[in-house]
């Protein structure tokens, strides 16, 4: 009866990316996207989409960033060391460790994944990472 269930584990094949950094490559500095990524490399610096976009960015079982993250929507099976925006929606997997606070239109998280820092829910959806930012800002303001 329970080996019938139809939970499917989220999965970042599902997505369409038009740039990958490979487990083998470093990069450092900021990366500022007109599309969609996937990371399953090392990266060390802010990733960046342009508000209002649609991007996306997933970070692969074997994918490190160590800086803040800003876009529409931010998938994690690694490990980030920063502050994660999503303007959107941000997917946390089982094995996922995460370093920072983060700001959310809409939220997944399995059973398993480390969060270390705040957890805030954007006033709407749609609202930009900026305003995420301000929001972030303002909650550690009251510590």
């Amino acid at each position: 009866m329970f080996n019938k269930l139809n939970k499917k584990p989220m999965s970042v094949s599902s997505e369409k990316f038009d740039t990958l950094i490979g487990r083998t490559t470093f990069i450092q500095g900021t990366l500022v996207l007109v599309d969609s990524i996937r990371i399953d490399g090392k990266v060390l610096g802010n990733i960046e989409a342009s508000p209002g976009s649609k991007i996306t960015v997933a970070i692969g079982p074997t994918g490190e960033v160590k800086g803040d993250i800003k876009a529409h929507r931010i998938m994690v099976a690694g490990k980030v060391a920063g502050h994660i925006f999503a303007a959107e929606r941000v997917e946390f997997q089982k094995d996922s460790v995460v370093n920072g606070d983060v700001s959310y239109g809409s939220i997944s998280i399995e059973h398993g994944a480390k969060l270390s820092g705040l957890i805030i829910q954007n006033q709407a959806a749609n609202e930009s990472a900026s305003g995420a930012q301000a929001a972030i800002q303002n909650a550690q303001s009251l510590k």
